[in-house]
């Protein structure tokens, strides 16, 4: 297993804005993107569903529900369907033109100017364009250097082109939403990642001697806001954090 040297080749540890600058603008929009940027923040965690068009959506949850008010599965409308509604106005009404964009959208926005952790939501086992979809889109960027693909379902992983160069990351947590046999990062046995994105709770200093020191692997915890956690987990040695509010923890990692 490999890590991308583009990805990696600035010293670790990376800094990630979860969902863009989600606790002062609408999850997954341009508009948390863009202010991720401007707050000087490296790297972005987005999430994509494939729609019905074979288009990328940047959106996280399964349906539109609790952004948009609309009891309907993402992967069931199409890209027009979905621009047709607000992704901000759930948060404040001066966000209500905010759209749910499309990846290349925010490729254009932000350009090689950050990293990308790019989640790709599907609960599906089976193999569909999803995956080539998405490396054709990074390719077409010229981001291979500037992106992470991560995963909670390890058989979109698997289905990646294992041939790229753009990274992978496993993404795991003691949920009752993951299926019990992945709630510790059993998905690493289906597809065996250089990358893993443990909830925080998992890191101790023997977490890190195993998985990093002895295995070689990178770990991203999420989702850490307090600065003080944030300080005892760079501390014991992860290689980024993922953050709803990454401004203060600037200063812990340079910034």
């Amino acid at each position: 297993m490999k890590t991308s040297a583009g990805l990696f080749k600035d010293p670790p540890p990376l800094l990630f804005a979860h969902r863009g600058y989600s606790s002062r603008a609408p999850e997954n929009t341009l508009a948390a993107f863009a202010l991720a940027r401007d707050q000087g923040i490296p790297g972005i965690e987005l999430d994509v569903h494939l729609t019905t068009d074979r288009r990328l959506a940047v959106f996280h949850d399964d349906t539109l529900k609790r952004i948009c008010g609309v009891d309907r599965a993402v992967e069931d409308c199409s890209s027009d369907e979905l621009r047709e509604l607000s992704a901000g106005e759930w948060m404040d009404g001066a966000f209500r033109n905010e759209k749910i964009p499309l990846l290349p959208e925010v490729f254009e926005l932000l350009g090689r100017g950050m990293i990308y952790d790019i989640e790709i939501k599907s609960r599906d086992t089976r193999r569909n364009e999803l995956e080539g979809l998405l490396e054709a889109q990074i390719t077409a960027a010229g981001l291979e250097d500037r992106c992470l693909i991560s995963s909670f379902n390890p058989f979109r992983l698997k289905f990646f082109n294992p041939a790229s160069s753009v990274p992978r990351g496993l993404i795991y947590a003691r949920s009752p939403e993951v299926p019990w046999v992945l709630r510790r990062g059993g998905g690493r046995f289906i597809a065996p990642c250089p990358v893993l994105k443990p909830n925080y709770t998992f890191i101790n200093r023997s977490y890190v001697l195993w998985h990093k020191k002895l295995l070689g692997r990178r770990l991203i915890p999420w989702t850490v806001d307090d600065p003080g956690l944030a300080k005892t987990l760079l501390g014991l040695g992860v290689d980024g954090l993922i953050s709803n509010d990454p401004g203060p923890l600037k200063p812990l990692f340079g910034l």
